[in-house]
């Protein structure tokens, strides 16, 4: 992760902590006790873990180096609630952090109220170096927004597997709205420079900035919608070897992929699962939970192309970030795709770039250093926000990655073409 090069002021990162803490606070609140203990694969985590994880990052990257005398309530957190820092010591095994039943969620309340406690205690201290905690306060409070968009989609692939469909958030029903065309917009390419280099918080991975060059390119004005998805389907899409990648198509017939994840057929009408429990698709929404696999098969079965980063930067970062993102504070907002042809929020769009350093990048020294560098392989990168992306967190050169077949996260993609 990176510092900011003019990080907030104590004060401001103080209310930046306070409001972060407050959002997962809400996102948390409708759960049951069962509800936090579930993990349904490997990739993701229980409530509970993220409510310890988050809180421990703040004790052990601020509270530990930096208040004398500060004691954890419990020493043994440290090897339950890490992730992958390896710097930072030994960890619990990933893929069984749903079997950590103790310490509950009383206790791990608990521990939250005293992190939090002892770090307003802190950053109220008037200390020579308030500005150097500001920044890491400012840097844990966006990777506990990270852990906020995981919480909520680790959950609902959670509660998926409950035969009862539960509702996490009451259904509303969605906007009468009228189809929207696929359009594009022309931009000529050339010499461009991309990368975050100014001031304001981004991750080590989001610069340098730095030169590319683009050849002219079309993009599209609106994600891919669910109604195009279901013209891709009946089409034969995801069938025809010729759309796609061919390690894409052995997975899809591996894994039985005919449709996006949580979609189902009842009556001739697809129905798709949702934290707002089962809906009818919504045709003008943007489609999500998709792969990158399924994003490049749908794309060439349309005679396009996923934009690569550089492009999907160079055409949306004048664009003021609004759109359907998650709320400040105590507001989690729809959860869930909107129609409309915003371009932040709703899905995060799989481009055609690979997660790698931009030119000169250097990993930041000792554990922080651990956050993104060494997931610089095998990726792709991700851009635009969600639904679950909180709206603090969100600005033109925020890149996220996953791997090719992955699909639980709010994913969905735009088109481009070559000129």
């Amino acid at each position: 992760m990176n510092l900011s090069p003019a990080p907030l002021p104590p004060r401001d990162a103080l209310m930046l902590f306070e409001r972060t803490r407050m959002r997962t606070d809400a996102l948390v609140a409708p759960l049951t006790p069962e509800d936090t203990m579930l993990q349904s694969m490997e990739d993701a985590s229980p409530a509970k873990w993220h409510l310890a994880h988050t809180t421990w990052f703040f004790e052990e990257f601020i509270l530990k180096p930096r208040q004398p005398g500060y004691v954890s309530p419990d020493d043994r957190f440290a090897f339950l609630f890490n992730s992958y820092y390896t710097q930072a010591g030994p960890r619990h095994a990933r893929d069984r952090r749903g079997l950590v039943s103790r310490p509950g969620g009383e206790a791990v309340r608990a521990y939250r109220a005293h992190v939090e406690d002892a770090l307003a205690t802190l950053m109220s201290a008037g200390r020579d170096d308030g500005d150097d905690i500001a920044a890491l306060v400012e840097l844990g409070c966006h990777h506990e927004m990270q852990h906020q968009e995981l919480l909520v989609t680790d959950l609902l692939h959670g509660l998926s597997f409950n035969p009862l469909l539960p509702v996490y958030k009451d259904p509303e029903p969605l906007p009468v709205t009228a189809e929207v065309t696929q359009g594009y917009t022309r931009h000529e390419g050339g010499l461009v420079d991309i990368g975050h280099g100014g001031p304001g918080f981004a991750y080590d991975c989001e610069g340098p900035r730095h030169k590319t060059f683009l050849q002219a390119y079309d993009i599209g004005t609106r994600p891919v919608t669910n109604r195009d998805w279901i013209a891709f389907m009946e089409d034969g899409g995801y069938a025809d070897p010729r759309h796609w990648l061919m390690e894409g198509h052995d997975v899809a017939l591996r894994e039985g992929w005919e449709h996006p994840l949580y979609w189902w057929q009842a009556d001739g009408e697809w129905w798709t699962y949702t934290l707002r429990g089962p809906q009818p698709v919504a045709l003008e929404a943007p489609v999500v939970h998709v792969s990158y696999y399924e994003a490049d098969a749908f794309a060439r079965w349309a005679g396009a192309r996923l934009p690569t980063e550089a492009e999907h930067e160079v055409a949306f970062r004048d664009h003021a970030i609004t759109g359907n993102l998650m709320g400040d504070a105590g507001a989690t907002g729809a959860l869930r795709p909107l129609p409309g042809d915003g371009v932040w929020g709703d899905v995060w769009e799989w481009t055609a770039s690979d997660f790698a350093p931009y030119p000169g990048f250097q990993a930041p020294e000792g554990a922080l250093g651990e956050y993104n560098g060494k997931f610089m392989v095998n990726q792709r990168v991700l851009r635009g926000g969600s639904c679950a992306t909180p709206r603090d967190q969100m600005r033109p050169t925020y890149r996220t990655f996953f791997y090719p077949h992955q699909r639980w996260q709010m994913m969905g993609l735009r088109l481009a073409k070559d000129v």
